[in-house]
């Protein structure tokens, strides 16, 4: 899918933080043709300055067309990944109306989601649909924009009941989307209801707390026998088996009261199915994704491609043959990665509270931040060739340890005396010796951060 831009919810200081960070990329890739290296690494640092402008700039809500039968799960799957209440689940009748395109919408983002009337419904669904039956009301909506991901969900006790008509339209929802946009999206498939299996008062969600293990045992097996039949029913179909990549039973029960508070969590193996779908997505959509899912790995894993990409160009910026030129683009590329991790902790996208949490942190910052890198760029003056191997390794090791840090603080939870001991002890692990370059001690009393709560 084309990449976008932010959405209409974005408030005008992260609308300027967005802005100074995309002039700063800018700047990073005009600066690239000083860089006196081969083609293959200038090669490598645009790409790593894609990833970060494609993930900082350019994030938008990923796309999943949930396809399935009345009753498979679509809304509750929805409401799982979000862990609240943002679609309505219809308990007797088919609930969700005409096939669109529409933003379920949470503190941490959103997703754009074809939640399509159910194929093969026996009834009329409650929300009112002008076209004449479910799949015509699909393949308007595939002609719009095509789907990240395409998700199949099956109920576990009907995976043998008529599914081949299910996979019917499975097959012709896929052919549409590479007729209409020339490519066929990754397909994974669910069962849900997984916890109405026999034995059914064996808790999947609770497995550990039962005590007939011998029980729990037999309903897996139950789960296991119906997911190897639905892998092999969309095998048969070759044009399905050449995407498909997973295959799963879960449970995205989730009952909530009228106030939107949960009732009930009997969530199970939701954090795999999080973890396949931001496998497949592309970067735009990852950020947001993670943040939304709020499954740390997943955040973990993002910050730390950021952190490195960040720390690559860094130490590409340091090799630049011209005395001081490096100092503002390091600084402002550091800022925007913290900024950035704080984003997908759930923050506002914010220079000003990632500069508070670099000075709170003890990394120099003010004069004796200019300071050290001038002396950093006098080494690479007077010493060209080791300087700039110095300045690279210090800029390097220097990133990787506030990218270190703002995982620690933003994602963790961990105190600003915590994140400072992660940024001392992973600037040690990765400056080379006789490149270290000490900071100014910290202030006596540094202030917590402003949390960006947004």
């Amino acid at each position: 899918m084309p990449a976008q831009g932010p959405d209409d919810d974005t408030t005008e200081d992260e609308r300027r933080t967005l802005k100074a960070i995309a002039e700063n990329i800018k700047r990073i890739e005009e600066m690239l043709q000083f860089l006196p290296l081969h083609g293959d690494t200038v090669k490598d640092l645009r790409a790593k300055i894609g990833l970060l402008r494609t993930v900082m700039l350019e994030q938008r809500p990923p796309a999943f067309a949930l396809v399935g039968r009345r009753g498979a799960g679509k809304s509750s799957m929805v409401n799982a990944l979000f862990g609240a209440k943002v679609a309505e689940v219809g308990h007797v009748k088919a609930q969700t109306g005409r096939g669109k395109w529409f933003d379920h919408a949470g503190e941490r983002g959103k997703l754009s989601v074809l939640d399509t009337r159910g194929i093969q419904e026996g009834s009329t669904p409650s929300e009112a649909d002008d076209a004449k039956d479910a799949m015509a009301s699909i393949l308007v909506e595939l002609r719009k924009k095509p789907p990240d991901v395409v998700v199949f969900l099956v109920k576990a006790t009907e995976v043998d009941s008529a599914i081949d008509a299910d996979l019917d339209a499975l097959e012709r929802i896929h052919a549409e989307i590479e007729r209409e946009h020339h490519f066929r999206p990754p397909l994974v498939a669910i069962l849900t209801h997984c916890d109405l299996l026999e034995p059914k008062a064996v808790r999947l969600h609770a497995q550990r707390e039962e005590t007939n293990q011998e029980d729990v045992a037999e309903k897996l097996l139950h789960v296991v026998e119906a997911e190897r039949h639905l892998e092999t029913k969309l095998k048969e179909r070759k044009p399905l088996a050449d995407h498909l990549k997973w295959v799963r039973g879960v449970c995205t029960y989730l009952s909530f009261r009228d106030d939107g508070t949960v009732r009930a969590d009997e969530r199970w193996r939701v954090d795999e199915l999080t973890t396949t779908l931001f496998k497949h997505l592309p970067d735009a959509g990852r950020g947001t994704f993670a943040r939304i899912a709020r499954v740390r790995g997943l955040q973990e894993e993002l910050a730390t491609n950021m952190t490195r990409a960040t720390a690559t160009l860094c130490a590409g910026v340091a090799a630049l043959p011209l005395p001081v030129a490096d100092l503002i683009p390091i600084t402002s590329l550091q800022i925007a990665l913290v900024a950035s991790i704080g984003w997908l902790g759930g923050r506002r996208m914010d220079l000003k509270a990632a500069g508070e949490f670099l000075a709170a942190l003890g990394v120099n910052v003010g004069a004796a931040f200019v300071l050290r890198e001038g002396a950093r760029a006098l080494i690479k003056f007077v010493f060209p060739a080791g300087g700039v191997m110095i300045s690279g390794a210090i800029a390097f090791a220097g990133t990787l340890a506030i990218g270190a840090a703002a995982r620690a603080y933003f994602l963790r939870g961990a105190t600003i005396e915590e994140a400072r001991e992660a940024y001392k002890k992973t600037r040690a692990e990765n400056t080379p010796a006789g490149a270290e370059a000490e900071d100014a001690p910290p202030p006596p009393a540094p202030s917590e951060p402003s949390n960006g709560a947004g």
